[in-house]
């Protein structure tokens, strides 16, 4: 993507936004051509390294600047934002010098049908086995269930599962076509309605709400995979 323009605490929220709503698309990896955008002394540059690191966890793809321009070098550099984040000439330097993470993945579209979650449950046992991690469905069927659930509930879509596996997490992502975020509010007690994401976020060891640049939004959630799987 390009970004050009004027960086400042009003666009900061604007460019972060943009930023992490291109990532949540789900490209491979985000390079982000900045030679344009003008970066003065009090430009929130900050913007660069934290967007970084969250699309490092979710959905897991590195971030790399473009920029000939010497008066943004110096801004990373006074910083140390050169450190957490890679920064090139051109497009061929960085897509040459990119880490894309390995992994697997698989993405399915759900049908309006009182039948959703059950043909999203075994579509997610198939997958957990021939990864190798069935030891991970107990948890992930109970995330996908309720994700699934509340787009089927709360929004007039076709949901898409998204399955991954990299490293040591595998997430699941559902999404849909309604921008509103999804929100984990208090509830009094368990019988209340919407306690759906509280056994989310309590199973699963980071979730979010994304929306998307090509519309919609993600709903996605984590689970540690064992380092001594084979």
């Amino acid at each position: 993507m390009t970004v050009t323009g004027e960086l400042d605490l009003s666009g900061y929220a604007f460019l972060r936004d943009g930023l992490l709503k291109v990532a949540a698309d789900g490209p491979p990896a985000l390079i982000a051509d900045i030679d344009g955008l003008i970066i003065g002394e009090l430009s929130p540059v900050a913007v660069f390294p934290r967007v970084a690191r969250r699309i490092a966890h979710w959905p897991g793809i590195p971030l790399t600047l473009i920029t000939r321009q010497e008066i943004h070098l110096q801004a990373f550099r006074r910083r140390g934002f050169d450190r957490s984040v890679a920064v090139h000439d051109d497009v061929e330097a960085a897509e040459r010098r990119q880490e894309v993470l390995a992994r697997r993945r698989a993405h399915r579209k759900f049908p309006r049908t009182e039948d959703a979650t059950k043909l999203a449950g075994a579509f997610l046992r198939d997958r957990t086995t021939d990864w190798g991690v069935p030891e991970l469905f107990a948890d992930a069927v109970l995330i996908v269930n309720e994700l699934l659930g509340n787009a089927l509930q709360h929004t007039t879509s076709s949901p898409e599962l998204h399955l991954d596996l990299r490293q040591d997490l595998f997430t699941i992502a559902v999404a849909d076509e309604n921008a509103r975020p999804a929100v984990l509010l208090e509830r009094p007690h368990l019988r209340a309605p919407g306690i759906g994401l509280s056994i989310v976020a309590g199973t699963a060891a980071t979730w979010g709400s994304s929306r998307r640049w090509s519309g919609g939004k993600v709903v996605w959630a984590t689970l540690a995979v064992s380092p001594d799987r084979s």
